[in-house]
């Protein structure tokens, strides 16, 4: 997820945008726990390129976790890795995302529509 006011940086976003983004991510966070089946949830930014940002935009990721996932659970920062690498090089090569259809894609807004309304 990602603050309306796109920035580069966690540090150029203003304290009430934080505040924001944090609180959003918390509530994002319960519900998409709940309705996952999860017991746990992971919340990670990497901030700048040195840390692994490959979107230049500040987002977190917010991440429903079950028991098991991961045989070690710090792997799913490898995974983030791997994902993010994949998705810059789509957006380099200006190819279109194409990993799940447009009815796949809106049957799982209506869902999320109807979780968080």
């Amino acid at each position: 997820m990602c603050p309306k006011h796109e920035v580069k940086r966690f540090a150029d976003l203003s304290t009430d945008e934080t505040i924001d983004l944090w609180v959003t991510a918390k509530e994002v966070g319960v519900r998409l726990e709940q309705y996952h089946q999860a017991s746990s949830l992971t919340f990670t930014i990497q901030d700048g390129p040195r840390s692994g940002q490959t979107v230049p935009h500040v987002h977190i990721h917010v991440i429903p976790r079950k028991k098991g996932d991961f045989e070690n659970n710090d792997e799913i920062y490898d995974a983030i890795d791997v994902r993010e690498k994949e998705l810059k090089e789509k957006l380099d090569l200006d190819i279109e995302r194409k990993d799940r259809t447009m009815e796949e894609m809106g049957h799982e807004a209506s869902e999320y529509r109807a979780l968080f309304s």
